[in-house]
């Protein structure tokens, strides 16, 4: 497996006040030497890149970065698909394939042991696009939040926020096959429109031009048992109004906050949760990584079966990573979006 000549790197320029912007990111470009590595490390070409919300919060200043502030020209951190060029890590060979959270780069150095995010092998049946599609962290987050966490019950009612996004289109989906009612929430008439169509969904809601709560009451008059949270502020609020005896709350995200200036509030009146015995947890998709072949397996026989879709929207072109970021934001991608190196 060749050396590239040069490792291009997306970096750090400036730290989004409000919007992200491309223009706050920079791209540098110098010659590839090839790494001393050291024990445990391994050499990875990055081929396809995951672009995801959850990055938003490392470009945001320390105090207010989970997993660590990105200092201002420092590398774009993400999931990637990613061949193995030299290791000195026991478990991996040059050659291997895997799912990482790697660096808007071409070439990087990894230490999977020390991962903040366990790292998925890809086996050879699997190309990179499946890995990080169907059959990617995204489907497994959906997966294992929703049964997990929410552990939903046929003919409860289920409602998913972010539902045309790669996460909340696939628990809208597992949520259907294991059952229950399904209430979806995205922004737009055309994404309400596929969630119906494609995954099935029972009612779909528009934030952006509908009323929540009243939408809510009317689509769940006996309230909502399980809602899969990726947004929270005004509509994890909404939904906790609405939620029925003995709800669970899966807290996967908080998009709302990702691109802000403040962290979202919680639910103003705890007390609901009390007296109406609400259980609200969060979760990451490596508290699971022991049943990934098995979640995979099942996901996989879903869409075998007919019963699952999951969107890809690939971009082709190194270039184009920030691009691609901000149009998270705006809503302009459609399902999953990569970016092929």
């Amino acid at each position: 497996m060749s050396n590239p000549a040069e490792n291009r790197a997306w970096t750090l320029k400036t730290r989004p006040e409000r919007g992200v912007s491309v223009d706050d990111f920079a791209l540098t470009v110098s010659p590839f030497a090839r790494p001393r590595l050291a024990v445990g490390e391994i050499l990875v070409r990055n081929r396809l890149f995951a672009v995801a919300p959850t990055i938003r919060n490392g470009l945001n200043p320390p105090g207010r970065a989970y997993r660590g502030s990105i200092p201002l020209g420092g590398t774009i951190p993400g999931m990637a698909g990613a061949e193995v060029l030299d290791s000195r890590s026991p478990a991996f060979r040059p050659g291997d394939r895997l799912v990482a959270l790697s660096r808007w780069e071409d070439v990087s150095v990894l230490a999977p042991d020390r991962a903040p995010v366990p790292v998925f092998p890809v086996p050879p049946s699997m190309d990179f696009e499946a890995a990080l599609g169907p059959l990617s962290p995204n489907s497994l987050t959906a997966f294992f939040g929703l049964i997990e966490v929410g552990r939903p019950r046929p003919g409860e009612t289920v409602v998913v926020s972010a539902a045309a996004g790669s996460v909340g289109s696939v628990a809208c989906q597992i949520a259907r096959i294991l059952g229950c009612r399904v209430v979806a929430i995205a922004g737009g008439s055309a994404k309400c429109a596929w969630l119906k169509a494609a995954c099935r969904v029972d009612g779909a809601i528009d934030y952006k031009s509908e009323d929540v709560p009243a939408r809510l009451a009317a689509l769940c008059p006996a309230g909502v048992d399980v809602y899969f949270d990726n947004v929270g502020g005004k509509i994890l609020q909404a939904v906790v109004d609405a939620l029925a005896p003995r709800g669970r709350v899966v807290l996967c995200g908080q998009i709302s906050a990702y691109d802000g200036g403040a962290p979202s509030p919680g639910p103003r009146d705890m007390m609901k949760l009390v007296y109406g015995r609400i259980r609200m947890e969060g979760f990451v998709v490596g508290d699971y990584v022991d049943q990934v072949d098995a979640a995979r397996e099942r996901i996989r026989g879903w869409i075998a079966r007919g019963e699952m879709t999951v969107r890809t929207d690939l971009r082709r072109g190194f270039e184009r990573l920030p691009e691609a970021f901000v149009d998270l934001f705006a809503g302009a991608n459609a399902g999953t979006l990569l970016v092929e190196a």
